[in-house]
């Protein structure tokens, strides 16, 4: 079963915070590397469940997208009612863990 990925405002505005920060615009190798990112999210359409839960918050997953240090965690939730997966935040590497509570 596929499922629908859509991404909150907030992921939307990491990615476009991400696009420019690495130069994607200018750059043919920084627009492949946002281009993988991109579809590492919407690989989540078919196996959203396959990431793992993360360590903050086990109501949620995190999908690692990038190789050391530069690894971007693309943070959701799946709601499976309604077959929906919900990008929620895409934090960038050296990050401090998301705060909960």
């Amino acid at each position: 079963m596929a499922y629908r990925v859509e991404m909150t405002d907030r992921a939307l505005r990491d990615l476009t915070i991400i696009f420019g920060r690495i130069g994607a615009q200018s750059s043919a190798q920084a627009a492949r590397w946002f281009d993988r990112l991109e579809k590492a999210i919407l690989s989540l359409e078919k196996y959203p469940n396959r990431a793992p839960l993360t360590p903050e918050d086990p109501t949620v997953r995190h999908l690692l997208c990038g190789r050391k240090p530069y690894v971007y965690r693309i943070i959701y939730e799946v709601d499976e009612k309604t077959s929906t997966v919900y990008v929620l935040h895409i934090r960038s590497p050296g990050r401090n863990r998301i705060k909960t509570g």
